[in-house]
């Protein structure tokens, strides 16, 4: 990773797991095999999740065409599933940054708008994630500072919610023709405040962007030309408005369905149909609001 060059040796699994969790945090592995269509996620112990066997059993995984991901928040005690509702605690901020990725690390790393990342994963060529440890961050200040890193460096816009999983280094990504072995390096060893990122917030700790609606529900949003309280976005309208804007962007439509299709790859049965069909309903909506200025 062309930043971090001369950083520390690459960190191992287990040495990642132990370094961003307390053995007792209940932590969410994600397994998932695109070619066979098979989604795994086990919830256990990050003492048990960084222990050799399990390991041995994410290896296999790893190794017959599965990719694997962690949730960078631990789950309640209760919990069975990985939503925002099941996050315990905020313990992570990152950032995944899969455009121009070196000049946009580069970014990262010499900006004074945020402190030096814990940790710097290299996913696959010029793609990378990066991780900061924090505390007393509310889960709504965390997405707003998720979202205002995407903004200022332009990462992904899909890898704000607190729920995401990113990968884990030492395991092969398998989505391209080629396996490419995640490789992550510790930087800071510091957990970090929401004082220590400079990046501006407006007053409610959301996003300054407002979100955008799918159009069947803005007579809930606007009425004529007088603005009404907005309500709370489903996660569909969400990937809907991402799709829109991606596309609006000149952004790939199969690049749009890859990242819609991994975001929502834990909780949607068919994941890739359900992204295909979401960037489809967005195509259509932006071929219909270019055709009324044509």
């Amino acid at each position: 990773m062309n930043p971090s060059e001369n950083a520390a040796p690459f960190v191992s699994v287990s040495d990642y797991i132990d370094g961003n969790f307390e053995p007792s945090d209940r932590v969410a592995i994600l397994i998932l095999n695109r070619s066979r269509g098979e989604t795994l996620q086990r919830i256990t112990p990050a003492q048990k999740a960084a222990s050799p066997e399990f390991q041995a059993w994410l290896r296999h995984k790893n190794a017959t065409g599965a990719d694997i991901y962690i949730g960078m928040n631990p789950l309640k005690r209760d919990a069975w599933t990985r939503t925002k509702d099941d996050i315990e605690k905020i313990r992570h901020v990152y950032l995944d940054l899969d455009h121009s990725g070196d000049a946009a690390l580069e970014a990262v790393e010499n900006s004074s708008l945020v402190p030096k990342p814990n940790y710097v994963l290299q996913t696959s060529a010029e793609k990378y994630q990066v991780v900061w440890k924090v505390e007393d961050i509310s889960q709504e200040e965390a997405e707003a500072l998720n979202h205002a890193m995407v903004s200022e460096f332009g990462g992904d816009p899909a890898a704000t919610d607190s729920a995401r999983v990113l990968r884990l280094p030492g395991f092969a990504n398998k989505k391209y023709g080629t396996d490419f072995y995640v490789k992550g390096r510790e930087g800071s060893t510091e957990t970090y405040h929401l004082r220590d990122f400079k990046l501006r917030l407006d007053a409610q700790g959301t996003p300054r962007e407002r979100p955008e609606v799918h159009p069947e529900q803005d007579g809930q949003v606007r009425a004529g030309n007088q603005a009404v309280p907005n309500r709370e976005l489903s996660q569909s309208e969400h990937d809907w408005a991402y799709a829109k804007r991606a596309l609006a962007r000149g952004d790939d439509p199969e690049e749009i369905i890859r990242r819609i299709a991994d975001f929502r790859a834990s909780d949607k049965h068919d994941p890739q149909y359900y992204a295909r069909h979401t960037v489809s309903k967005a195509q259509e909506e932006v071929r219909l609001q270019v055709s009324r200025f044509e």
